[in-house]
């Protein structure tokens, strides 16, 4: 696959760093504005969830979260993109912190695997995978 432009680099990095903010900000809307109606999600804490309805309850499921005190922080880099016309396939490394009464740790590294898709001239998530390099709970998702 072709790299991408600049300007379709910087919309990439724009859709994860849109994404990173509504997650971690529970903001529901802006995580389902992120992905395709057919998008998925694969993530080792929720498992697979698909289509606006299974996204959807990802979504609301990590408001709740944020709205009942944990601030999660995902740190994102090294975000690696590779383009076939309105489709690409994009890597990034990922660290996560968990903040709760004061108290905050790491969950873990690991790694994005997403498959991205243009609408409308715009780039989201047609399939986003979760990998982390162990597991780890978050306790009142």
């Amino acid at each position: 696959m072709p790299a991408p432009s600049v300007e379709d680099r910087l919309a990439i990095q724009d859709l994860f760093a849109r994404y990173m903010w509504a997650l971690d900000g529970g903001d529901a809307e802006g995580i389902l504005d992120c992905f395709t109606a057919d998008g998925a999600l694969e993530s080792p804490a929720i498992g697979r969830r698909q289509g606006q309805d299974g996204l959807r309850e990802f979504a609301t499921r990590f408001s709740r979260f944020h709205a009942n005190g944990a601030q999660l922080r995902h740190m994102i880099s090294n975000i690696r993109c590779e383009m076939d016309g309105d489709r690409a396939k994009a890597r990034c490394y990922l660290v996560v912190y968990l903040t709760r009464n004061d108290q905050s740790r790491l969950l873990g590294p690991g790694h994005y695997d997403c498959d991205l898709r243009r609408e409308g001239g715009r780039w989201l998530f047609e399939t986003r995978r979760v990998i982390m390099d162990h597991d780890y709970e978050l306790e009142g998702l």
